[in-house]
């Protein structure tokens, strides 16, 4: 059995200081030529946040913000995996994996945790409670960077497995959204002795075009399809091909690396407009920290790299499943399309408002959707 050692998030004041110094000499692009988003983060809001970084960010927050949870690392697969365990007071709990995607990080859950593991404090019922186990994928936040080729989502979700069983959890559910949907479903696969359910906030099965009858939700998600393939998937194409060739900018630049991220925070959230309408700057800059402290502009896009059209294609999945549709996610699907995939579907939403970051712009539904969902499962 690996040694599982308790980890202490700390942010050196030299790594301060450096982050600091390079935003004060930021050199800036053009001011875009459109009075929108469409040609990327705007000049002046790029340069309004930047300001608040340098100048009012508290750098110590993310720091205190984790470390308020048991954090690990443990051998596994020849990497160090990072993983935060918050264990339930009830005995009853289950055991519940959590996997986060890109841009994201175990950042996005830090407000669902209280809720999911200890519910009575929330004012809800303590019938439904869980163990949490949040780790960082390989090759992000605090996790080991794989040094070899091979580490696609059915490798992370293999790890993920073997964690779970390390921690002793013989029975156990799994939740994800963007890469951690596609991990969380390569478990289901891989490990259905094991995992007792899942659920998913994206559902990446889309409506056939050529069926017939076609619902206002399932137009929806084709021409969701066509926007992110015409406007919206450029950075998917550079981190599937040359994720090495991005990493020496966005390593190098702060400023960057944020443009890089807050793109999609604006694009994929259910902002209207305005990614701080549902994410204050404090929230945006503590995911970015995770990125650019541990340097994981390259690694992270590398995921990419590992996992488009370099194996065969899914299979189904059996265990019982849920899912949940947000209005603004990238994917959207019907109920009788995702069952070509997910052949058990026990619980299936479509909610009115929410994007793709799920628990982080929309904590109070999420935690009510996973409780309802795994509520259904045995």
């Amino acid at each position: 059995m690996s040694e599982i050692t308790p980890f202490e998030i700390e942010i050196a004041e030299d790594v301060i200081f450096d982050l600091k110094d390079r935003l004060s000499r930021t050199r800036w692009p053009d001011k875009e030529t459109v009075d929108d988003w469409t040609q990327g983060v705007p000049l002046d809001y790029q340069k309004k946040l930047m300001d608040y970084w340098l100048n009012e960010y508290d750098f110590q927050r993310l720091a205190r913000r984790l470390n308020q949870y048991d954090n690990f690392h443990t051998p596994i697969e020849d990497l160090s995996l990072h993983f935060i365990h918050v264990k339930s007071s009830h005995t009853h709990a289950r055991p519940l994996l959590l996997s986060h995607g890109w841009p994201g990080s175990i950042v996005e859950f830090l407000k669902v945790i209280g809720p999911l593991t200890e519910p009575q404090e929330f004012g809800l019922d303590d019938r439904i409670a869980f163990h949490l186990v949040i780790p960082s994928l390989p090759g992000y936040g605090f996790s080991g960077k794989p040094a070899q080729t091979g580490w696609s989502v059915e490798k992370m979700g293999e790890t993920f497995s073997k964690l779970m069983a390390q921690l002793g959890y013989s029975s156990y559910f799994a939740q994800g959204g963007d890469w951690g949907s596609a991990i969380t479903s390569a478990i289901a696969r891989q490990d259905p002795e094991h995992c007792a359910g899942i659920h998913l906030n994206m559902i990446t099965v889309p409506p056939d075009p050529n069926a017939e009858d076609l619902t206002e939700l399932e137009l929806s998600g084709l021409a969701g399809l066509k926007h992110y393939q015409d406007w919206d998937s450029g950075y998917s194409k550079q981190q599937a091909t040359r994720p090495q060739t991005l990493g020496y900018a966005l390593t190098d630049s702060p400023s960057g690396q944020a443009a890089w991220i807050l793109e999609k925070y604006w694009s994929w959230t259910d902002c209207d407009g305005d990614p701080e309408n549902v994410l204050s700057k404090d929230e945006m800059l503590d995911n970015i920290m995770v990125y650019w402290i541990n340097q994981t502009a390259a690694s992270s896009g590398r995921l990419y790299w590992h996992s488009f059209g370099r194996g065969p294609q899914p299979t189904q999945v059996h265990v019982p499943m849920g899912g949940t549709v947000f209005p603004k996610e990238i994917f959207r699907t019907s109920k009788r399309f995702a069952e070509k995939m997910y052949t058990n579907i026990v619980h299936w939403t479509v909610k009115d408002k929410g994007g793709h970051f799920a628990a982080f712009e929309q904590p109070d539904i999420y935690i009510e959707e996973i409780r309802e969902c795994f509520d259904k499962m045995d």
